[in-house]
């Protein structure tokens, strides 16, 4: 057994490469061999939001604070709330964030594949953003 005592895990900083605006990743659970699956907080500032990415495995975000948005490559730009949980297919690019005025908190679970959970890709432009929820 291991317990993660709240508070015991420093946040961190989204990179720039990965993220647009201001991003903090506070880590539940790092992958535990032979399991696959890992866990982050992550709390984006009103605008902030991911890159274009994908995981191997797919991911599963639950919202717990704030108004975001999430979109899957060629769907609409879909809002969420707390307490929604979002499916990412495997292989499923896609991009999620806060939406423009509102900061938004979710838990992210994806598993490893090889030993790689993500593959980030470019940059959402300010345009695809901007054309906010269907």
């Amino acid at each position: 057994m291991d317990i993660k005592r709240s508070g015991s895990q420093p946040s961190g900083k989204g990179p720039e490469a990965w993220f647009s605006g201001t991003v903090r990743i506070d880590p539940l659970f790092p992958t535990h061999e032979p399991a696959r699956a890992s866990g982050n907080a992550v709390t984006f500032e009103p605008g902030a939001r991911t890159a274009w990415h994908t995981h191997p495995l797919g991911q599963v975000l639950i919202v717990t604070a704030g108004r975001g948005l999430v979109q899957r490559l060629g769907g609409p730009i879909e809002e969420i709330r707390p307490g929604d949980v979002v499916w990412f297919e495997p292989g499923e690019k896609h991009w999620h964030g806060a939406a423009p005025t509102t900061a938004m908190t979710h838990i992210a679970i994806q598993e490893s594949l090889d030993g790689k959970a993500v593959d980030w890709l470019e940059h959402v432009t300010d345009a695809q953003y901007g054309a906010g929820p269907a």
